[in-house]
């Protein structure tokens, strides 16, 4: 991130609502919040009235132009910008040099009344507008003004909106402008690492190479991808790349989660030094989660790390792998044990590729869009037990409608807590921990991904109703809606010791405890690391059979 994209500075007249919005815009970015009205206040030991009244407007300019000085200092800063700091052509110089320049408008009558006290009043005093003929002095200041504050990078009119409204405009042009991120993104990940966006629309694999080139990935993909998603995308994905002027050259593997090995990564690690691969080069991964993983442990660990862009053709990788940067291999014994955190440039979802899919792996990445309903939200839950059909055919709109609601669910979370330091991401490994043992005892043969997270939903829907957490409608809710998308909610003839020894090494034992993801409802997923082993046998045997 350049130091012109650490700071957004919010200018214009006042009343237009500036210090209101700026603690908004602030708190979506996780940034701190700063006014130069207050920073005047503090050096200045009284009033803004007060410096005019006693100094002069002078002496007040001069405090202003140090207060912005000393904001320009800081960095992920949101500055509310006195509206005459601008008359000053340093202080134009240091915004424009400095950060993102947002101006608020608002008509003159919208500012006189928001200034003596109507909606949007931020209550200061106006020392400049202390005369007889309060909107014509307005109009006459803006009127100076207004030059400069048309060289700003964007402007938001204020009149009609409230300051939520005003803060999203400010966020929305800051993603395309300050933060180089296109319009049409289905949202956007933020975190201490990258920020990036994600796209979801029917058709958008046509748009890489001009994705591609709008994040600066311009000099050379690497496209990993399995055998079988090349053979149907390997054409669209030379045309859209040659579109852009962007050399390629791709690696495909087998498919299947044997693939996800140290094995494969040392193999792609040759052929990248025998294509002479350098930093600044990107790895462009093509299919699902074994690809999105095994694609991106690679460009994590290559050359120190290389660009990174998804390109998810599978329902499982759109909705989880591919958003907030878990990269990884299997181990024999554990799966994803081998890997780290390593955030893409971008995420390119395009639900028309889940057409190629074989029925039983699309049905698998369901599991993972009835999770997030599960943990997150109760909208997306109606909406996936009202339009089960349309979405089972595969209707664009329903489709990609209940995909983008996904996505924007994952990439919350994982906005926030990036790196499982504050337990919420952990909360999307809901049904994981059994999964992952199962997939592992069974040699990642016998059931996909998404199946042995319907069975671990199964199990710890269990698990939560039996300690007294869960109402058991809610359990039977979840299980009714899995097995309508055609999922299992039961498994038998599975080895429990070689499974009950998989959960011991699952990554998210805590000490010697198994940190279950539990429901005490919908929307409201909690981490516990005491259940009681009779609890957790109990619902091994409801979901596994007895022992």
């Amino acid at each position: 991130m350049s130091d012109r994209t650490r700071r957004i500075f919010l200018t214009g007249f006042s009343g237009t609502g500036k210090s209101a919005v700026a603690p908004l815009v602030a708190a979506a970015l996780g940034w701190e919040a700063i006014d130069t009205d207050a920073l005047v206040e503090a050096a200045a030991g009284k009033s803004v009235a007060d410096t005019f009244r006693d100094d002069g407007e002078e002496r007040f300019r001069e405090l202003e132009s140090n207060a912005l000085t000393e904001a320009c200092s800081r960095e992920n800063a949101v500055i509310a910008v006195g509206g005459g700091a601008v008359m000053r052509l340093e202080n134009g110089a240091r915004m424009a040099d400095g950060g993102f320049a947002v101006c608020l408008e608002a008509k003159p009558e919208t500012i006189l009344g928001r200034l003596q006290g109507g909606a949007g009043s931020d209550g200061l005093d106006r020392p400049l507008l202390a005369d007889g003929d309060p909107l014509a002095r307005i109009c006459q200041l803006k009127a100076e003004r207004q030059a400069r504050y048309a060289l700003s990078d964007w402007t938001v009119h204020t009149d009609s909106l409230a300051p939520a409204e005003v803060a999203a405009e400010v966020l929305r042009s800051y993603e395309r402008f300050a933060g180089g991120v296109p319009e049409g993104a289905a949202c956007f990940v933020r975190t201490a690492s990258r920020r990036y966006p994600v796209f979801v629309r029917w058709g958008a694999i046509a748009e890489l190479g001009q994705r591609l080139r709008e994040v600066g990935v311009t000099r050379h993909a690497y496209v990993i991808s399995d055998e079988a998603v090349f053979h149907h995308y390997g054409d669209e994905i030379e045309s859209t790349l040659a579109g852009a002027d962007i050399p390629f050259d791709p690696y495909t593997l087998p498919p299947g989660e044997a693939s996800k090995s140290l094995e494969t990564a040392s193999n792609i690690y040759d052929w990248l030094v025998q294509h002479r691969a350098e930093r600044g080069h990107a790895i462009v991964a093509l299919g699902g989660g074994m690809v999105t993983d095994l694609a991106g442990h690679t460009a994590a660990t290559f050359a120190r790390g290389l660009p990174l862009v998804h390109v998810p053709t599978s329902l499982l990788a759109m909705v989880d792998a591919s958003i907030g940067g878990k990269v990884g291999v299997n181990h024999p014994q554990a799966k994803n044990m081998i890997g780290s955190f390593y955030q893409p440039r971008l995420v390119l979802a395009d639900p028309a590729t889940l057409r190629t899919l074989p029925p039983r792996e699309l049905q698998s990445g369901w599991a993972e869009v009835i999770k997030h309903a599960f943990i997150a939200d109760s909208e997306l839950l109606s909406f996936l037990e009202d339009n089960v059909e349309r979405v089972l055919s595969l209707d664009p709109d329903a489709t990609t409608e209940a995909i983008r609601r996904s996505v924007q669910i994952k990439a919350d979370v994982v906005s926030q807590d990036e790196r499982e330091e504050i337990g919420l991401r952990a909360t999307l490994n809901y049904g994981h921990t059994l999964a992952h043992a199962i997939e592992s005892a069974t040699g990642y043969m016998r059931f996909l991904h998404g199946e042995a997270v319907a069975i671990g939903m199964t199990a710890s829907a269990a698990m939560s109703v039996r300690m007294g957490l869960l109402p058991s409608g809610v359990a039977e809710r979840q299980k009714r809606l899995l097995e309508r998308y055609h999922l299992p909610t039961r498994a038998g003839g599975l080895d429990r010791v070689r499974i009950e020894a998989a959960m011991a090494l699952d990554k998210k034992v805590e000490g010697q405890a198994i940190r279950w993801v539990l429901l005490e409802g919908v929307g409201q997923p909690v981490l516990r690391t005491d259940v009681p082993p009779d609890v957790v046998t109990a619902a091994l045997d409801e979901t596994l059979g007895r022992a």
